[in-house]
């Protein structure tokens, strides 16, 4: 026979476990929206652009450029909730970018990773090798032609 203070003991772990559980869930950048304010441009190399789309919660995220007619000029901006390894694909995405991941604190930030050239249509994950809270795409190229590398500071407008 199992004695009440065993019980109680018992059913103290099992809520501290479910209560740990919890709190690393709240912590594992669970998709949301972004903190305000969402910036609305970014000067890289000394050259300013403006985002032609902000997609700054889940729902924005998910869609992205899906779908979307790509130009030289496109460029959008996905802010997350969290820094973390946020990733990507480009299934119905139908022209080639590039996905600039960036560690951001206040308005400035600095690019983690970049995945130049990515393949249109694919449903391939694309994973940054370090935590990001915001990435850019744009049609491929963009960083090359800016001169974007891992480490060029970014700020935010």
């Amino acid at each position: 026979m199992v004695s009440s203070a065993k019980v109680i003991a018992i059913l103290a772990i099992g809520l501290i476990v479910v209560l740990v559980a919890y709190a690393v869930y709240l912590t594992a950048g669970i998709p949301g929206c972004a903190p305000s304010p969402v910036p609305s441009s970014f000067t890289v190399n000394g050259k300013h652009y403006v985002f032609t789309y902000v997609a700054s919660c889940e729902s924005q995220r998910e869609a992205g450029l899906m779908n979307s007619k790509v130009t030289n000029a496109t460029t959008m901006l996905f802010a997350f909730p969290s820094n973390d390894t946020w990733t990507f694909w480009m299934k119905d995405t139908n022209t080639s970018l590039d996905i600039i991941w960036i560690s951001a604190s206040g308005t400035r930030g600095m690019v983690v990773y970049i995945a130049a050239g990515t393949v249109p249509e694919s449903t391939k994950l694309l994973t940054p090798t370090a935590a990001a809270n915001f990435a850019i795409e744009a049609k491929a190229g963009f960083a090359a032609e800016n001169g974007i590398v891992n480490g060029t500071a970014i700020q935010f407008d």
